[in-house]
């Protein structure tokens, strides 16, 4: 069993104290801490840092759900201990808070493309810009013309409320997989293992590819992706540290 270590632990207490303070002021919380796309008035510069600790809370159905931060934990607990096993608690927090950070960067960079790409066909097209800030700032109203899926894009990129570790969590497994590249990994539920050299690539690619062809998703795939672009950089910068002060 992989024993975990302190300051991983003490990020998933501050995760679940999060997560507790969801279920108890619910809106307000994610309002104030959750990210927001950086053109919404909504957004405020802390949301770049409090978002990684923030998690979904409920399912569409309105029960509590755990799933989200549960994974998330295991996550980190699972390869987390073991990298800063290796690269030490100070190297750690960086490499973590880069990888959460680059994430929701490059997530938003992604999203500020894509939007102003579509105002910009429905103003070409003749429409007004008040017309289109009406669509997005105001929930969609019902009927025909309105659940066209580029204003739905609009609407979506514009209101959303990005929140999850998985940024950070997924520069941490690149990380690993840097480190020990021959480590066996493998799916939940799937006795198919293989090594962490050739899984994380997959995994990124998987994320790029749902992030391109998934666009209802809920899932932030290209926060994935930059989390891993970010780790990867990190990780790389340390193990060059490492190797250059043992080879003096």
């Amino acid at each position: 069993m992989i024993k975990i270590t302190d300051t991983v632990k003490h990020l998933i207490i501050i995760n679940a104290l999060f997560f507790l303070g969801t279920l108890v002021f619910k809106e307000k919380a994610y309002d104030l801490l959750a990210m927001h796309y950086f053109e919404n008035p909504a957004f405020k510069p802390w949301q770049i840092v409090t978002h990684i600790f923030m998690h979904a809370n409920f399912t569409v159905y309105g029960k509590i759900s755990i799933t989200h931060i549960l994974f998330n934990m295991i996550a980190l607990w699972m390869f987390g201990s073991s990298v800063e096993q290796m690269i030490g608690r100070k190297r750690f927090l960086i490499l973590y808070f880069i990888s959460g950070i680059g994430a929701v960067l490059f997530s938003q960079g992604i999203d500020y493309l894509h939007f102003h790409s579509l105002i910009s066909q429905f103003e070409s097209s003749g429409m007004s810009l008040v017309d289109i800030h009406n669509i997005y700032k105001i929930p969609l109203p019902a009927g025909k013309g309105y659940t066209d899926a580029n204003f739905q894009s609009i609407y979506n990129i514009y209101n959303v409320q990005a929140v999850g570790a998985s940024g950070a969590i997924n520069g941490i497994i690149v990380a690993f997989g840097v480190l020990l590249p021959r480590a066996k990994m493998g799916l939940m539920f799937l006795p198919i293992m293989i090594e962490s050299r050739i899984f994380i690539p997959l995994l990124i690619l998987s994320d790029v590819l749902f992030g391109v062809f998934s666009s209802n998703s809920n899932i932030g795939h290209f926060a994935h992706v930059g989390g891993a672009i970010f780790g990867f950089f990190v990780i790389w910068y340390y193990k060059n540290q490492f190797k250059n002060k043992y080879n003096r």
